[in-house]
């Protein structure tokens, strides 16, 4: 308790024992607590069925002392991610994959933003990346991460999400490799996200452009694993004039705007007025 009023709160779930996934969360639930977020994690075995998680959800969704619930994703092979992921009340959807908010993106209005997108948006603007009118490729299409960055930065800056004014072209991991060099290479500002490591070389990169890379993935070199993005980034360094590291760029980003989500909810309810 802070002056008679209740700290937010934050749950998430986590579906079987993928390692990655409890990385994630661990960390998640770390940050929280740190800037005094009360949260915990409800571990569900892999074998759960899908209406029972969503009955564990509408749980979350109708008590009032919970403010933000996210279920970390991948969830297990035999449930519908849309279906899961929809079960979460809008204003409690700190993930910001709801229908509603992912709506309020499209026409600039009121909602939750997906948080990698808004990281990716503080990046570019404590960066004092120039974005009015730039040209900026996303690679990526997933609606969970490159449309709603490209949703984002093209969007208007009078509006309420708080839109760059970019020009903005969507490619991925399909583009012919020619074509998405003819993209890149225009571009002031490319973001990837198609999870193909290397995918970004320097050839395709305008000198002194900005580069953002939310690709991660987990390869082995010699009898070692380390992670890596999909940008190749020991060379495209020498060329660009911002770039983000893989691991330790966008990803505390995510998990930070994941934690403004939540206190943004919490103080919309009546406890925090």
């Amino acid at each position: 308790m802070i002056d008679g009023k209740k700290r937010p709160k934050l749950v998430a779930i986590l579906v079987g024992n993928h390692p990655a996934s409890k990385v994630y969360v661990q960390r998640k639930m770390e940050v929280a607590t740190a800037i005094g977020i009360e949260s915990y994690t409800i571990r569900l075995n892999e074998s759960i069925t899908q209406e029972d998680l969503i009955k564990e959800i509408n749980h979350l969704n109708v008590d009032k002392t919970v403010d933000g619930i996210l279920v970390q994703l991948p969830i297990a092979n035999h449930m519908n991610e849309h279906e899961v992921c929809q079960s979460i009340v809008p204003n409690k959807d700190v993930d910001g994959f709801h229908l509603e908010n992912m709506g309020s993106l499209m026409v600039h209005s009121n909602g939750i933003v997906p948080a990698t997108a808004l990281g990716v948006r503080e990046l570019i603007i404590r960066s004092n990346i120039e974005t009015f009118g730039k040209n900026v490729v996303i690679v990526g299409r997933s609606k969970h991460v490159g449309l709603p960055i490209a949703l984002l930065l093209h969007a208007n800056s009078t509006g309420k999400t708080g839109g760059l004014d970019m020009t903005t072209t969507i490619c991925h991991r399909y583009t012919p490799h020619t074509e998405l060099e003819k993209y890149t290479k225009m571009a002031d500002l490319v973001i990837v996200s198609a999870g193909v490591p290397n995918l970004i070389t320097k050839e395709m990169i305008k000198p002194g452009a900005c580069i953002i890379d939310v690709g991660i993935t987990k390869v082995k070199v010699g009898d070692k694993y380390k992670l890596v993005g999909d940008v190749d980034f020991e060379n495209v360094k020498k060329v660009a004039g911002y770039i983000t590291p893989v691991p330790g760029g966008v990803g505390p980003m995510t998990v930070t705007m994941l934690m403004k989500n939540t206190i943004s909810v919490a103080m919309k309810n009546d406890k925090y007025k």
